[in-house]
């Protein structure tokens, strides 16, 4: 990709292999899963990172039935899943496949990781698609799955492979066209980290200062922001203050999502 400088990490080699992972639920249970897609992406010889063919989905028996509020957003029917396997007889095998694993990821990974923990994943790091995004184009308006591929049109996205939308593989392959190209443009350390803090928002989401890049708030305001319960309110207002130098902003405490425990 031209026009950009490549950040080369230590997992950056050949044969890395990062698994996208997308969800539908039947509620909002702890085991409520009720399918499953996944779609990997990896680094090529030449150290650029490819969306590949290994990619499917499982659907799962949620042991209940379907809300309706659910059911609405995926179309799952009860019936389609009765014989399906529980969540614990294959998510470990899904999420730590054979071979090489560097990372899985998706799209708000923070609901994802409320049923992927790591009893199944064994521990292995995530990439949050969405923080990455706001990071890597904060000009772009939104940043939903779906606005970002209509807003970017990745190169090599096939239009019916990521449809139906809301359904656990199409959402999972339009993710890793994301995914694939944050990779081309910064290391996967840069994503891992970044995603290990709350979303750096690019504007103001909401309220009088709506729109407004934090750079253009005053200091008085920022301060006031600080104080908000969202956490990705408070951390960008407190980001904007770390980088005006600003001496009397209280010091990032928890730098973990404090919403994803």
């Amino acid at each position: 990709m031209p026009g950009f400088e490549r950040q080369v990490g230590i997992a950056e080699f050949s044969n890395a292999r990062v698994r996208v992972i997308d969800l539908e639920t039947g509620g909002n249970g702890p085991n409520d899963v009720c399918e499953i897609g996944w779609q990997d992406v990896i680094a090529d010889e030449d150290g650029g990172w490819q969306v590949t063919d290994e990619r499917g989905a499982l659907l799962i028996n949620p042991g209940r039935l379907i809300s309706p509020d659910t059911m609405a957003v995926h179309h799952i029917l009860d019936a389609d899943v009765a014989d399906a396997p529980y969540w614990k007889q294959v998510a470990s095998r899904i999420l730590r496949p054979a071979g090489r694993i560097d990372a899985l990821a998706a799209h708000r990974a923070s609901f994802e990781q409320r049923y992927c923990t790591p009893r199944f994943t064994g521990g292995t790091p995530w990439i949050c698609t969405w923080k990455c995004a706001m990071r890597v184009w904060p000009e772009l308006p939104r940043f939903s799955n779906q606005m970002l591929r209509y807003q970017r049109m990745p190169q090599g996205l096939n239009h019916e492979t990521g449809l139906p939308a809301h359904r656990a593989m199409p959402d999972a392959y339009v993710t890793a066209h994301h995914l694939r190209d944050l990779l081309n443009r910064e290391s996967l350390e840069n994503l891992l980290a970044w995603s290990n803090e709350p979303g750096l928002l690019p504007r103001v989401p909401s309220g009088p200062d709506r729109g407004k890049g934090w750079d253009r708030l005053s200091d008085t305001t920022l301060r006031e922001f600080i104080h908000d319960r969202d956490v990705e309110i408070w951390f960008s207002a407190q980001t904007e203050l770390t980088r005006r130098g600003d001496p009397d902003q209280p010091q990032l405490s928890e730098p973990v999502q404090r919403t994803l425990l």
